[in-house]
């Protein structure tokens, strides 16, 4: 490797790179199974996890907003009296669950832009910070403005992990692996609000401030975690060889746990896919995402995340305490909270089982076409309003969770880290996160005049509005989302820039793998001779 790639402290360049090695490393990526991965690489998969770990802390920020609003006590003390009980008001409201998530949309962009600058670990320490300032203003606050300025400067360190988590386990998870370990990492999203609602249920009751402040104060012990592992955790070796580090980038794969002479071949490849890429785009600034082939790649990476935004998850995951207690008591409602958390956690691990299996573009769909019927029978049930069509859409809410959790929930984070531009990845992320930020920050100042019994009370009937939204996005999947499962990055690299229809993707065959197999039974026939 020291003849072929020459560190000039700017991104590196090719010069008789061993393309061979690079070849017979795609080819082992098609020839290692999940388990043969796991067991050769399983400091990449734990520095995979770690990553998934920081994505609690958005998951909790995220949940604790909406569960807070089915505490009575926090309605009290930031609301006002109307009908036997306390309501928040409908502005702070919307601040309240809106404000982190536009945060968050300029957070995550600052944190693609400085990813690329100043690495992703780097990145990791400044998101710490924001997040231990937020997390303060939240425990101590008496009062909405600065319980609303706790969250908006927590929303930032949110929006960042987001971009740099998915991004970190798209560059560091084996081939086999990396279907299970980004739609593993969903599972982040599920195991917060879990917490959020075992804490709930043991707190919500009380009649003083420690029934919310345990949920926020408890983010610390989630944060804690994190920066321990901080110290230890390599840099991508992507981003150190886009950066000429090459020296840095050999160290940190062998505290991912390759040996030398996979050192070699990994380094190979992801120069050659960098190169690659360098020759279709110009540089890696966030426009450069809409240009040439990286529009569509751009727009098929991202989509996902907004169908997830527009598909009801919103409702299910921020009002369903309070929509449960519309049939239910407090402290049963909390009891379904739990289980919701439950069927969603389950939802996610068995995902991992079926997202290689059936892959990506059939999770999507099938798994919309499912939800869109849920949401459908549930707003029906809301319509009729009766105690036991109540109950009915409650049990439906349940179903939902579970399912979306096997498919869309898991499978849009699988295509947005792996259907990105190798080069323009983290900043591919920080925009789809951006986006389905934006569209959750639109529902967090709207959905509150749509739901809430002291404006247009639909409740449980606002899930027709987010039927009526699905049934547009299963148009777009059935046109327009390619299937990339098993593929390498260098094969999506060339796929995309080939322009391969979406229907194709799955039986297309692209040079790169034919010249993978061809190096390997090469190199394989050298060895059986002796050569």
């Amino acid at each position: 490797m020291d003849d072929g790639i020459k560190e000039k402290g700017s991104p590196v360049y090719l010069e008789n790179v061993n393309e061979e090695a690079a070849h017979i490393a795609n080819q082992d990526d098609h020839d290692t199974t999940a388990i043969q991965a796991a067991r050769r690489n399983p400091k990449a998969v734990l520095w995979c996890t770690y990553a998934i770990w920081l994505l609690v802390l958005n998951s909790f920020e995220n949940q604790a907003a909406g569960s807070a609003l089915g505490i009575p006590q926090f309605r009290k003390d930031f609301g006002y009296a109307f009908g036997g009980d306390y309501v928040l008001p409908a502005d702070w409201q919307g601040a309240f669950s809106g404000g982190p998530v536009a945060s968050a949309v300029i957070g995550s962009i600052a944190a693609g832009w400085m990813a690329d600058k100043i690495g992703r670990k780097l990145t990791y320490a400044v998101c710490f910070l924001f997040s231990i300032v937020g997390i303060a203003l939240e425990v101590v606050a008496t009062s909405s403005p600065v319980f609303f300025a706790g969250k908006f400067i927590n929303g930032f360190a949110i929006g960042g992990f987001i971009s740099v988590s998915f991004t970190y386990v798209g560059e560091i998870a084996p081939t086999a692996l990396r279907g299970i370990l980004s739609s593993a990492a969903a599972i982040a999203f599920t195991f917060g609000p879990f917490l959020v609602a075992l804490i709930q249920k043991g707190e919500g009751a009380k009649t003083t401030r420690w029934a919310y402040r345990s949920i926020f104060v408890a983010q610390y012990g989630v944060l804690a975690i994190g920066v321990a592992g901080w110290f230890f955790m390599p840099e991508s070796p992507w981003w150190l060889l886009s950066k000429g580090k090459e020296a840095k980038a050999a160290n940190a794969l062998q505290n991912l746990g390759y040996n030398s002479e996979d050192v070699e071949k990994r380094m190979a490849t992801i120069i050659l896919t960098l190169e690659q890429v360098r020759r279709e785009t110009e540089g890696a600034s966030f426009l450069e995402c809409f240009k040439k082939s990286n529009l569509r790649r751009t727009m098929i990476s991202i989509s996902p995340l907004s169908i997830q935004a527009l598909s009801g998850v919103f409702f299910v995951s921020g009002y369903s305490t309070y929509y449960y207690q519309s049939v239910y008591s407090a402290d049963m409602s909390f009891i379904l909270q739990i289980i919701q958390q439950v069927l969603s956690l389950v939802g996610n691990v068995c995902s991992w089982f079926i997202i290689d299996r059936i892959g990506r573009r059939n999770s999507q769909f099938y798994g919309l076409l499912i939800l869109t019927t849920i949401l459908v029978v549930t707003g029906a049930l809301a319509t009729v309003g009766t105690p036991s069509a109540l109950k009915g859409s409650c049990a439906l809410i349940l179903l939902y969770c579970y399912i979306y959790n096997v498919t869309i929930g898991a499978t849009a984070f699988t295509i947005l880290t792996e259907s990105s531009t190798s080069r323009l990845r983290v900043k591919t992320i920080a925009i789809g996160n951006a986006l389905q930020n934006s569209i959750f920050t639109m529902w967090s100042f709207v959905f509150p005049y749509i739901f809430n019994p002291d404006k247009a009370a639909l409740g449980g009937k606002s899930c027709f509005i987010f039927a009526g939204l699905a049934i547009l996005c299963l148009v777009y999947l059935w046109f327009c989302q390619p299937e990339t499962a098993g593929r390498t990055y260098e094969e999506l690299d060339e796929m995309f820039m080939k322009g391969v229809a979406a229907r194709e993707f799955k039986t297309y065959v692209p040079d790169s793998q034919l010249r993978g197999q061809r190096a390997k039974e090469i190199h394989q026939g050298n060895q059986s001779s002796g050569v």
